[in-house]
């Protein structure tokens, strides 16, 4: 049996260069291989303000985005997270069994109430039990994962665990797993930043439905050094953020890229990104912009998703609630 793979992201913001390259592209390359669950998390969305109209809205754009940029239906199961209750059912049975202390322990629940001082709310405390619920729901074996959620799948890890040790084995332990290249595509502006999907102005970040004239500005503009040599140096973060990009897009290696720009300047280098990237998202933008021309197709694909793998769900729920005599 393949194993199986779950990952989700939340329908906020604008989807960047980011999450596509480190997270969606990679689902697409590999769905043959794997038994794939990706879920659109509407009710990680809520654990801060969100409006009401657009959060449907944007429900329906994450998942045009999926489907353009490769995921098949066919081969995978995506599906809207708030439409399977047995996420909310599982996540307040994790609840009991997640002391505070390793809640407290979360940096991202640290850095994301920073935002949100005056109004931090339980359910952003409570992401992670939510998150575990996701990846237990489905008997997962993988979790395709940045460094900064690897926190989440060890604590889903270690409440599986001590679920298991009291009411025998229940959960499979799963694991995540990470991008090789690109796990961690940096902002333009600030290359010591993640780009990020609430970037409101922009600036820092390449949005997947960028038009090619803001993609060039975007690019041309990028912070570099003032060295003049294009290699690959972690110790560069400017310029080795932008060879990242441009190795992922080319699919070239990096001696391959290296010996290309041997002489060149940052502006020609600049220059043959920026048409790389446009290049490589025509297409994901073309089918976008024909999938969005129905969204009943896209509802129905959603629809089809949630028939897939809502038995999972209610089987695993089931085999709980029986160990811990509810119902």
């Amino acid at each position: 049996m393949k194993k199986r793979v779950f990952s989700g992201i939340q329908p906020t913001g604008n989807i960047h260069l980011g999450n596509y390259l480190a997270a969606i592209r990679r689902w697409a390359d590999l769905q043959s291989e794997y038994d794939n669950i990706f879920c659109i998390v509407d009710l990680h969305a809520i654990t801060v303000p969100q409006d009401p109209q657009i959060l449907r809205v944007k429900n329906r754009e994450v998942a045009a985005l999926l489907f353009a940029a490769g995921i098949d239906p066919k081969l995978s199961a995506v599906f809207i997270q708030s439409h399977i209750s047995a996420h909310t059912e599982l996540a307040w049975i994790l609840n009991c069994f997640i002391p505070i202390g390793w809640l407290q322990r979360m940096t991202q629940f640290k850095e994301k109430s920073k935002k949100h001082e005056e109004g931090v709310s339980a359910g952003l405390f409570d992401y992670p039990a939510l998150m575990a619920a996701d990846i237990l729901l489905y008997e997962t074996d993988l979790v395709p994962v940045g460094d900064d959620q690897k926190q989440h799948v060890e604590l889903t890890r270690d409440v599986a665990q001590r679920f298991n040790s009291i009411h025998g084995e229940t959960f499979k332990l799963p694991e995540p797993a990470f991008a090789e290249t690109g796990g961690r595509i940096m902002g333009l502006g600030d290359p010591t930043k993640k780009m990020s999907k609430s970037d409101a102005a922009g600036e820092n970040s390449i949005f997947l439905l960028d038009s090619p004239d803001a993609i060039r500005s975007k690019v041309m503009r990028a912070t570099t050094d003032s060295l003049r040599e294009i290699r690959f140096d972690e110790n560069r973060p400017g310029i080795h953020n932008l060879l990242t990009i441009y190795e992922l897009f080319s699919r070239m290696s990096k001696a391959e890229i290296e010996a290309r720009f041997e002489g060149k300047g940052y502006a020609e280098f600049k220059q043959e990104l920026a048409e790389v990237i446009i290049e490589n998202l025509q297409p994901l933008q073309s089918r976008y912009r024909e999938l969005m021309t129905d969204p009943s197709c896209i509802d129905r694909l959603l629809m089809d998703g949630c028939a897939k793998v809502q038995p999972i769900a209610e089987k695993t729920l089931s085999i709980v609630k029986e160990k811990m005599g509810l119902g």
